[in-house]
């Protein structure tokens, strides 16, 4: 019996081998190319820093909206707003105060600074800071309390381009995306600006955190046009650990 294959035309030869090497010349460019995750928020649920420990997003949330609501339910919450502006008041204005009068000893913030709290609440920071003579602040927050607050969100400061000589913020565990957080801290910062952070690096932050940071590495690498001026012990409220930056005079290409 004859098994003999038959020929294939000419016309398919070519044809076949050029199929051939395109399909090889595929594969070769999918090997070498990079595969990038597409996420809403643009970036890994969990950064790890060079320098050890990471920075955690926490999950859970389907939506802005969603994770939006969450943070009004405490800040509406009430019995909480009662609290912060009565019995909770002149402690957290005194703390804060020594806080804020440290760092002018350390002349990191003086009188004429244009000062803004980020993550305000009732106000109690921009109260302490006009209490040491810093006059010109004011804070944001998802709910305004006038005089002392504005309503504006910290993923997108309702400011223009380097507006402010000092930031202030102990809601960093709050934010969401921590990229933008701090991109906009950079934005609204004047060039030689300074930052202040407290975080707690300790202890896991409350039921309201957005984010878990376990070192401070991540946050500093975080600041793309500043650098880390100290990082120091403290006791503010439950959170451990204070971070001061300074934005670069001239930006960064």
């Amino acid at each position: 019996m004859n098994t003999t294959i038959p020929k294939l035309p000419l016309i398919i030869k070519p044809f076949l081998l050029s199929l051939l090497l395109s399909l090889t010349v595929l594969i070769l460019i999918a090997l070498q190319t990079p595969h990038h995750r597409k996420t809403t928020a643009q970036q890994p649920d969990t950064i790890t820093s060079e320098s050890g420990g990471g920075l955690r997003i926490r999950p859970g949330y389907s939506s802005y909206d969603e994770y939006i609501q969450r943070q009004l339910n405490k800040t509406l919450n009430p019995k909480l707003r009662k609290i912060w502006t009565t019995r909770d008041w002149q402690r957290k204005v005194r703390v804060f105060a020594k806080f804020f009068e440290s760092l002018k000893r350390r002349n990191l913030l003086f009188n004429d600074s244009k000062a803004l709290s980020i993550g305000a609440r009732v106000g109690q920071e921009v109260s302490a800071l006009k209490s040491i003579g810093v006059n010109d602040s004011i804070g944001i927050d998802l709910v305004p309390y006038p005089p002392l607050v504005v309503k504006g969100d910290f993923h997108a400061q309702p400011f223009m381009n380097d507006t402010f000589d000092f930031e202030f913020s102990n809601v960093f565990d709050h934010a969401l995306y921590p990229w933008k957080f701090v991109g906009e801290i950079e934005r609204t910062l004047k060039p030689g600006g300074v930052c202040v952070i407290h975080v707690a690096l300790s202890r896991r932050a409350d039921k309201y955190s957005a984010n878990d940071l376990y070192s401070v590495g991540p946050l500093v690498e975080l600041f793309k046009d500043s650098k880390v001026v100290e990082v120091r012990k403290v006791d503010g409220f439950g959170l451990d650990t204070e971070v001061v930056f300074r934005k670069n005079k001239s930006r960064n290409i």
